[in-house]
């Protein structure tokens, strides 16, 4: 080659995103397999005569009210015979966004992937909510450069969003999410039934996700979630499933079809409401769970959406109604600390790089990506949600 010569090529990775909605995954029911050992067992074997190991990660919240699940699994797996990984045991790790925050959690996953010989070929279960998910999923995409992860998430939050996603990330510096990676799931089991010890407020909080994803995306589903908002807080599986289903899939296939699942652009078009969610988490110590802060964020961005005038009055109230009926907050005590809460605009900026934009809702249904709102639209916003 001369000095100038120039390789360029178009590099592409065909990777499957799957997800999948079942109950009961550990139990074989009408003689099917159970539905973790068919995600299991489609596990390329790159090796002959080569057994993978399995690691196990609970969330400690999720353990606690199931006690019996591991040993469960470990039956269900063993029982499959030697198509199935060697299961270890399982490392159980804190639950919330506490384990995002602590390099204790992160280090005591990467020590058990070193010990339990966790290899390329192996496979990371990780079981649990949102934040352990991430944590998790952080540890496996940085141990040997990325070994096979497969999600089964345990609260409302995390099947109807956040393991529908393609990113893994830990707080770091007092900042949400400032390390972190792109690594797409082997597999994703959204197995319904584990939402039934989930305590009530985790419940609520899940479905914060799903009103923002509604009002910027789909205004049938923000009119099933006006109309059946006291089914879905008193927990009634007719209600809330459809939710829960059809709130997952919009996040999916924004991933599959959004056209930037890496997020190389300058704007986050899913994260409506989220500059303020992010900063009134970091603000409250974590008091705030992610989804209680979203609704914030969410009520406060639909306010700033009216007085812009891009939304009539009619429609925030329908969006902050909807909010209070699900039982989810629109105020909390950091709103008064708005310098704080303005450092949530330039953590968003910085996040992205560039010229950031947001998300605003400019009907039910749909949105447009416009400039951050300034202090005196938030002031204003604050005022009229804390009346």
């Amino acid at each position: 080659m001369q000095p100038n010569d120039l390789l360029t090529g178009d590099l592409r990775i065909g990777v499957e995103h799957r997800v999948r909605f079942c109950r009961a995954a550990l139990e074989a029911t009408s003689g099917t397999t159970p539905p973790i050992v068919e995600e299991l067992a489609r596990l390329p074997r790159t090796a002959t005569g080569f057994r993978p190991r399995m690691l196990p990660v609970v969330d400690g919240g999720f353990a606690a009210a199931n006690p019996d699940f591991a040993a469960r699994l470990r039956r269900t797996i063993e029982s499959a015979g030697s198509a199935m990984p060697a299961i270890d045991e399982p490392l159980v790790v804190p639950g919330g966004e506490g384990s995002k925050s602590d390099p204790a959690v992160l280090e005591s996953i990467l020590n058990a992937l070193d010990r339990g010989r966790i290899c390329r070929q192996s496979v990371v279960l990780a079981i649990g909510g949102g934040a352990v998910l991430d944590v998790v999923g952080y540890a496996a995409a940085i141990f040997h450069r990325g070994v096979r992860l497969l999600r089964m998430p345990t609260t409302t939050l995390a099947q109807d969003d956040a393991a529908m996603g393609v990113k893994n990330g830990i707080n770091h510096r007092g900042k949400k999410n400032l390390l972190g990676t792109f690594a797409v799931p082997t597999s994703v089991l959204c197995d319904l039934d584990l939402l039934g010890t989930l305590a009530d407020r985790d419940w609520r909080s899940g479905f914060a996700e799903a009103v923002k994803i509604a009002v910027i995306r789909d205004e049938a589903l923000f009119a099933r979630l006006e109309r059946d908002a006291k089914a879905i807080r008193e927990r009634d599986r007719s209600a809330s499933e459809p939710v829960i289903r059809r709130s997952a899939e919009l996040h999916y296939r924004h991933i599959l079809e959004g056209g930037d699942p890496f997020e190389l652009g300058t704007a986050r078009p899913l994260d409506f409401g989220h500059w303020a969610a992010h900063r009134l988490e970091s603000m409250s110590n974590h008091r705030l769970r992610h989804g209680e802060a979203v609704a914030i964020g969410v009520a406060l961005d639909s306010t700033i959406a009216m007085l812009d005038g891009r939304i009539d009055e009619t429609t925030q109230r329908r969006i902050v109604a909807t909010l209070l009926e699900l039982g989810l907050p629109i105020t909390a005590p950091e709103l008064d600390d708005l310098d704080g809460l303005m450092q949530g605009v330039e953590e968003f900026r910085e996040h992205l790089g560039g010229v950031a934009t947001v998300a605003m809702p400019i009907r039910l249904g749909a949105s447009a990506e416009v400039q951050p709102p300034g202090r005196e639209e938030v002031a204003a916003a604050i005022a009229i949600l804390q009346r």
